[in-house]
């Protein structure tokens, strides 16, 4: 292994100087996805105060001192190959926000960078379109100091705005009156007309910690069957009627739901409020709820370009299936093998079946009486797939089908109901496929393309396999390739030659 291979293995790690909190996020070595190896913040706000001493809170001051000594030794101990620091509002807007940075790098011995609103806004922007490369519409990433928002369309940004609606700030300039905070809300953005109905026929995506409680409450109101933030979609309907409901909540009711902080509660209302108004001004499709902000951004900014360009679903598959000892490349050949059972796929039907191909046999060290379960409940569950959760649902099934689950098995219930009976039955055929090609070839490639074709023709499933190639002269394939035509409806031959 070369020096510059071993380097590129190294984590990489941010450090974020909120105007609430601070957070150190360490990623895994670099892959295509953002990956945490160690995630951890403290409320220090820094921002409380703002808006009436222009100074920052000299007790969050003390705390985030305190804090950031600690997390640089946490990045050492693992061994970064870089960590950036990052500041935003609080720091840019504070009269004392030089002073402060200047006072951590000289303690810390880290540098410390303020970004600018276009910089913090950018790299929202980049965060979301990390995990959602096709993202268009409106980014709004909402933090204690300030309200970004940008429009995206085709891998790129275009207009941006910073406003100071960060839940610190509004709370405190509307004294926590929900009427005197809408109003606040709707005389800043009027200042921005690009933003009213940017994000018409597309999507307004919701990033920060605020807004993934806000999620957090929405799931639990509708008894939805995912409890999954990652792209958590809602048409814009029903998230105006969800928000009517919390808006009416009790705080003991809030309380009650889990995975929310009592710091987050208090948030909520005013949180509410913001992306009520936004989504009212914006006039989204739907509403998408983000895991990736600016710290992802700043991950993805990182990246080397062949990475950047990589597709991020099939990345993190080919780095789940190399960490499971299985090469990328028996799951391209297992895709190819199986192409005559789904000759009218559209690019998105492909990518995720790919997808599954590449993950085929990522869970043979599980207890082979678990792995259906295993796999299903990872890939379903998984934070960081990037995935809508109706694609989610079906790469799972997809998954638990590969490894012999039924359909009427309890686990797979949640996942059903997220999916038309056309979808379930794609998904259960490609399972059955990968079935059968695992036992084709277990591990090597150049068997499934050269020496076990699979086709339909007419009414059959036809398996045409090398005559005298050892790998088929015992096995279970006729069993399998049987279940998988009985599922198609076909009949089904072995020809040799």
């Amino acid at each position: 292994m070369s020096q510059d291979r071993a380097i590129s293995q190294r984590p990489f790690g941010v450090i974020d100087i909120g105007s609430n909190s601070v957070r150190l996020v360490v990623y895994t070595a670099q892959t295509r996805i953002p990956i945490p190896l160690h995630n951890e913040k403290a409320i220090c706000a820094l921002g409380k105060g703002l808006e009436k001493t222009g100074c920052l809170n000299s007790d969050g001051v003390k705390m985030a001192f305190d804090t950031l000594a600690r997390f640089v030794k946490i990045a050492t101990s693992l061994n970064v190959e870089r960590l950036d620091v990052l500041a935003t509002a609080a720091v840019r807007d504070a009269i004392d926000g030089k002073d402060f940075a200047k006072a951590v790098e000289k303690r810390c011995g880290v540098r410390v960078q303020i970004l600018t609103g276009k910089q913090e806004a950018r790299r929202s922007a980049l965060g979301v379109l990390c995990g959602i490369p096709d993202a268009e519409g409106v980014v709004a990433d909402l933090g204690g100091g300030s309200l970004e928002l940008v429009h995206i369309g085709d891998g790129e940004m275009t207009e941006h705005t910073t406003l100071p609606l960060g839940l610190l700030r509004l709370s405190e300039a509307a004294e926590g009156d929900r009427a005197k905070a809408v109003s606040i809300i709707n005389k800043a953005l009027d200042k921005h007309k690009w933003v009213a109905g940017r994000a018409k026929d597309q999507s307004l995506y919701a990033v920060g910690g605020a807004w993934r409680a806000l999620a957090r409450v929405c799931i639990a109101q509708m008894n939805y069957q995912l409890h999954v933030l990652d792209n958590f979609t809602l048409d814009r309907a029903q998230a105006l009627s969800l928000f009517d409901v919390i808006a009416r909540q009790g705080q003991k009711s809030l309380e009650q739901i889990k995975g929310i902080s009592k710091s987050r509660l208090s948030g909520l209302p005013m949180a509410a409020a913001v992306l009520d108004r936004l989504i009212e001004i914006t006039k989204p499709k739907n509403l998408v709820f983000s895991i990736y902000g600016m710290r992802e951004g700043q991950f993805f900014k990182a990246l080397p370009e062949h990475l950047r360009k990589q597709d991020p679903l099939i990345g993190l598959a080919e780095d789940m299936a190399q960490t499971a000892g299985r090469s990328p490349l028996v799951g391209h050949e297992t895709f190819e093998w199986m192409a005559a059972l789904f000759p009218d796929e559209t690019p998105k039907q492909r990518r995720l079946r790919l997808t599954a191909c590449l993950l085929r046999d990522a869970w043979w060290m599980e207890h082979p009486d678990y792995r259906g379960e295993q796999a299903f409940l990872r890939v379903l569950r998984l934070p960081f797939l990037g995935l809508g959760h109706e694609d989610r649902a079906g790469l799972a099934l997809a998954m638990f089908y590969r490894y012999g689950g039924e359909a009427t098995e309890p686990i797979v219930k949640q996942a059903h109901a997220l999916l038309e009976e056309s979808r379930i039955f794609r998904v259960q055929t490609i399972g059955l496929a990968l079935r059968l090609a695992y036992v084709l070839a277990p591990g090597s490639t150049g068997v499934l393309i050269k020496r076990a074709k699979l086709n339909i023709q007419g009414k059959a499933l036809v398996l045409t396999l090398s005559e005298g190639e050892p790998l088929f002269s015992a096995g279970s394939y006729p069993r399998r390739l049987q279940r998988l035509a009985d599922h198609l409806g076909l009949d089904h031959r072995i020809d040799w030659k």
